[in-house]
């Protein structure tokens, strides 16, 4: 470890107990701190003593469960919004880059990413940006490691079979806009989106997801922590991913 970790490390351990984050230190150790899942060895780092489960009830977690009944409430007014924007304003959205690959038929729309709310989301999609600001990024319940999106597949587009980077934080999809013939797959189950409605998993798992239909497909997508990371091991993964990223010239 670099000293800025070491340093922001013993800070943490200080405020919160020497033993507050020997979870994110196993997570270091050569083996990654035990066993891994089989569909999970693609990822670069799991986090051991989280539940090893691919598909979550979204409504399960006191943390979560008040993001998921605003977004299910606000659904008609965001998928309005979100409709409107894909007729009237597409140089919002974007090819997603993936950290494995970028994608055109995989188009992206930001509310928050690189730590902060994206402003010019507020103006295009207000009631999903504000719903987000108030239910998850106000309450620091979004992993600012990563990202919140609209996530449009075009009609025949399929995001190839893959692990995300890491098991301490969640996917949330609120299903905004859902054809037919369209699925994810996750730790080879297979289910598809129930249009406002949400489905909740953990991504360092294998998973793909395909639009077989004929019309684009599009969810919101939020990163939030794993519901059980503590506040000590949140603040020690922060510390720990900007500092590699900033070693890596990632920003």
């Amino acid at each position: 470890m670099t000293p800025e970790i070491e340093n922001a490390f013993a800070a943490i351990r200080a405020e919160f107990g020497t033993e507050s984050i020997t979870r994110v230190e196993q997570m270091l150790e050569p083996g990654g701190g035990g066993e891994r899942h089989p569909l999970q060895k693609a990822a670069k780092w799991i986090m051991p003593g989280l539940s090893p489960t691919p598909w979550h009830d979204p409504y399960a977690y006191d943390e979560i469960a008040p993001i998921v009944h605003a977004l299910e409430a606000g659904h008609q007014a965001i998928k309005e919004e979100l409709n409107g924007a894909w007729a009237a304003r597409r140089e919002a959205f974007s090819d997603y880059e993936h950290y494995l690959t970028r994608q055109e038929n995989w188009q992206a729309l930001y509310l928050f990413q690189k730590g902060g709310l994206v402003e010019e989301s507020a103006a295009t999609v207000p009631t999903a940006y504000q719903l987000l600001k108030d239910v998850a990024v106000d309450t620091e319940k979004i992993c600012p490691l990563l990202e919140c999106h609209f996530s449009t597949l075009l009609p025949g587009a399929a995001i190839d079979l893959h692990c995300d980077l890491w098991n301490f934080s969640i996917n949330l999809h609120l299903a905004v806009d859902i054809p037919d013939l369209c699925s994810i797959t996750v730790a080879g189950e297979t289910r598809s989106w129930e249009e406002g409605k949400c489905l909740l998993f953990d991504y360092s798992f294998e998973h793909e997801a395909r639009n077989e239909g004929t019309r684009p497909r599009t969810c919101l997508l939020i990163d939030l922590w794993h519901p059980e990371t503590t506040v000590p091991e949140r603040r020690a993964l922060v510390a720990l991913i900007t500092e590699i990223r900033r070693l890596m010239g990632e920003g």
